[in-house]
């Protein structure tokens, strides 16, 4: 493959430029990550205001107040809290199934319309909530409206971006998760300051995300492919003049046109993914959100308060810390879209695992909360700058994440498949990232507690893997046309067997 990236067919490049109308709409549906980025950072907070916990978790609340746990790993460890936190991701696979359906038969911005109102009710459930069980209601609603607008955003962008600035376009769903989970943060820091109720305020903000969601999705176009998938070409030609900015679109839309009816002829993508020419992309599908996960990240994001009281941080002070790592999240998602359509996906995934940033965080990480409370969890005779010291490791450690398997763990499967099964492909990927989500939630405080600072190396040995992963299987899609990216398996030395000449796309074997 040329250093520049992929050239077209006939050595021609579909014509196009990055117009006002195509960015304003890429960054309105960008903003559907808000929903999944507020959710994460409201949990973060929740886990650390003594009104909600008196109230929902009143066993964990006693053992804090009267620090009746000698192992302060195992101070928080209370399977219904981990429930709460965890709960979203259950019904999030789910819906990203059923979203499935409704991108492909309805529109992919009618699936960001529904999971805008899903989370809306969400919201509205969880502010008013009495106890556990209407907690967990509320936060279920929330997991199908974040399942549906996961599944959708990214393949909207995707489609909608010219193929020369997809990568920076795409993260911008990336971006509005980290500023979401940064706005989170500052919100929770404030209202834990209201006794009683501000917890409510927390959570009820999530309507103000969904209004925007639901308002963005009313009034953007959907994309030429999808109107093209279900029959209105002449909508879909004058979408696509207007979204490329020029009336020479005759090549790249009968490129669509040809795609859609290739995809007609799959009557069930479900069981073509396991048809052997898809190999790499089911493969993508599961292996990206998997290791994605087993970085650890959301370990940190969920329960950094958690964290940082446990390493002697007051309870203030730790909500206040958790906005220190946010906002390196949201610069270093920025020199990931500066980067993406620049250097490309294989040098920003190899970035964040290669150059050690990540793994040595890791470890560090896992020394320096070692030295603190060794293995019984007592602690040691440390002035209190050592928390600080800590909490720059994990800032580091988010700054490598944010700047590679952040964002290209959504950009990377939104861009690889090929129509016949982008939708079904999209719903495994959002599925396996939720799924492992879910067990990474649920069972961080259990693992906190029987391997102690242990856990952080454990996550360490996988970025190794994932790293090792990336640089043997992994093809460079930088500056290929979406419809065309069957090129990249093509001219993989180890996809190359799966992907034959004659099970290219027609439009690309004229």
């Amino acid at each position: 493959m040329p250093a520049g990236g992929f050239v077209p067919r006939e050595g021609k490049e579909y014509p196009g430029n990055l117009t006002p109308f195509v960015t304003v709409t890429c960054v309105v549906a960008a903003l559907g990550g808000l929903l999944f980025g507020y959710d994460i950072g409201i949990s973060v907070g929740l886990t650390s205001m003594a009104p909600f916990l008196r109230k929902f978790f009143p066993s964990v609340y006693r053992k804090e107040e009267a620090n009746s746990s000698n192992n302060p790993y195992c101070k928080f460890h209370s399977q219904t809290l981990t429930m709460f936190s965890s709960s979203l991701y259950l019904t999030a696979p789910i819906a990203s199934l059923m979203a499935s359906m409704v991108t492909r038969k309805l529109g992919r911005k009618q699936s960001m319309l529904l999971g805008g109102i899903l989370f809306f009710a969400g919201a509205i459930i969880n502010a008013a909530a009495k106890d556990v069980a209407m907690l967990i209601v509320g936060r279920m609603l929330l997991g199908f409206g974040v399942g549906f607008a996961n599944q959708s955003v990214p393949l909207y962008l995707s489609e909608m971006a010219p193929y020369r600035y997809r990568g920076a376009l795409n993260i911008g769903f990336q971006l509005s998760i980290t500023i979401g989970i940064l706005v989170a943060n500052v919100l929770n820091y404030f209202f834990a300051k209201i006794h009683d109720w501000g917890w409510r305020l927390s959570v009820g903000g999530a309507i103000f995300p969904a209004a925007i969601v639901i308002v963005g999705a009313l009034l953007l176009p959907d994309t030429p492919n999808s109107l093209i998938e279900r029959g209105n070409h002449e909508e879909a030609e004058a979408n696509l003049k207007r979204i490329r900015g020029v009336n020479d679109v005759q090549e790249e839309f009968n490129d669509l046109v040809a795609a859609s009816e290739a995809s007609k002829l799959v009557e069930h993508p479900w069981r073509n993914l396991l048809q052997r020419k898809y190999r790499p992309h089911l493969t993508m599908a599961i292996a990206i959100p998997f290791f994605q996960q087993l970085t650890g990240i959301n370990v940190i994001m969920f329960y950094a308060p958690v964290l940082f009281k446990k390493i002697g941080f007051g309870s203030d002070v730790s909500l206040m810390s958790a906005v220190i790592p946010g906002s390196v999240n949201v610069v270093a998602t920025l020199v990931s879209i500066y980067g993406v359509d620049r250097w490309g996906r294989r040098f920003l995934f190899l970035a964040g695992g290669t150059q050690m940033l990540v793994f040595i965080c890791h470890v560090l990480i896992a020394v320096c909360i070692g030295i603190r409370f060794g293995v019984t969890g007592n602690p040691g005779d440390l002035p209190k700058w050592y928390a600080i010291v800590v909490m720059l490791f994990i800032s580091l450690y988010v700054a490598a994440y944010a700047s590679s398997w952040g964002p290209l763990g959504w950009l990377v499967p939104s861009e690889i498949f090929p129509l016949e099964i982008r939708s079904a492909a999209q719903s495994i990927n959002v599925s396996v990232n939720m799924l492992f989500t879910f067990a990474m939630a649920q069972l961080f405080l259990t693992m906190l507690c029987h391997l102690k600072f242990g856990l952080f190396l454990f996550f360490a040995a996988f970025v190794v893997m994932m790293s090792l992963f990336v640089f043997f299987f992994f093809p460079e899609t930088k500056g290929v046309p979406i419809e065309q990216m069957s090129v990249v398996w093509k001219n993989h030395p180890f996809w190359a067997r799966f992907v034959p000449d004659n099970d290219l796309p027609s439009f690309r074997r004229r």
